[in-house]
């Protein structure tokens, strides 16, 4: 019963105080206003896909093991302890989103880190976590 009244009196809190915020006047300005920086709902949306790309552990780890060195599917699945095609499911989503490049050699496929940006976006997120 107690715990349901402490509920009860923090949800009408929460909304008293987000209605206190909603009502006061804003009153400082920006030197830049958001208007001057117009980004498309087309490059939000992909940037939250790219984002979400993100979000898998195992294209992390592919990613990092692409960060030293261009590898065969083989390669990283032995590195990784997956299976071929595991690697390979992942691989093809990290190409639609142009994360990785690949070149053929004979029957073999290499594959790499599309470009410096894919580099920096990992570098710059490994620094943010082990803050």
């Amino acid at each position: 019963m107690f715990l349901g009244f402490l509920t009860s009196a923090f949800q009408k809190g929460a909304i008293m105080e987000k209605h206190e915020h909603t009502s006061r006047e804003h009153t400082h300005s920006h030197t830049n206003p958001i208007e001057e920086y117009p980004i498309s709902e087309e490059t939000l949306y992909n940037l939250a896909e790219l984002f979400k790309v993100f979000g898998d552990p195992t294209r992390i780890r592919i990613l990092y093991a692409l960060s030293s060195q261009e590898l065969c599917v083989q390669d990283i699945a032995d590195t990784l302890s997956m299976t071929q095609s595991a690697i390979s499911h992942q691989l093809r989503t990290l190409k639609q989103m142009s994360l990785v490049k690949y070149r053929r050699d004979g029957k073999t496929v290499y594959y790499s880190l599309a470009d410096d940006h894919v580099s920096t976006i990992m570098k710059q997120g490994l620094e943010h976590v082990c803050e």
